[in-house]
């Protein structure tokens, strides 16, 4: 797979269609790919919390992994892809998450 180079500075909620959500560390290419995700019925929603999160090194952290295990989708997806995390990778969102006072 090849490595993305997405900086990601923004916070967003993602509700599945199933009703639960989600918050992810992104950017607006991503928000723009997630809300053409809802336009089409593979998510329920997304709306951005916090644009411009300072980097710190928890999202340099959190950056690196993603680049490094996802690809940014084309346009012309047929799902929504959700980024599975690792333990670690998931107490690095929650260590994010509470740097910015959300969740």
């Amino acid at each position: 797979m090849a490595k993305s180079h997405e900086r990601l500075d923004l916070i967003e909620e993602i509700r599945r269609n199933d009703g639960t959500r989600y918050f992810e560390i992104s950017n607006m290419v991503q928000n723009g790919r997630a809300e053409l995700a809802v336009q089409r019925g593979f998510i329920k929603s997304v709306r951005i919390l916090q644009l411009n999160i300072p980097r710190s090194s928890s999202v340099i952290e959190y950056e690196k992994y993603i680049n490094e295990h996802f690809e940014m989708p084309a346009e012309d997806f047929d799902h929504f892809e959700e980024w599975g995390k690792t333990e670690k990778i998931k107490q690095t969102l929650d260590q994010i998450l509470r740097e910015n006072h959300i969740a």
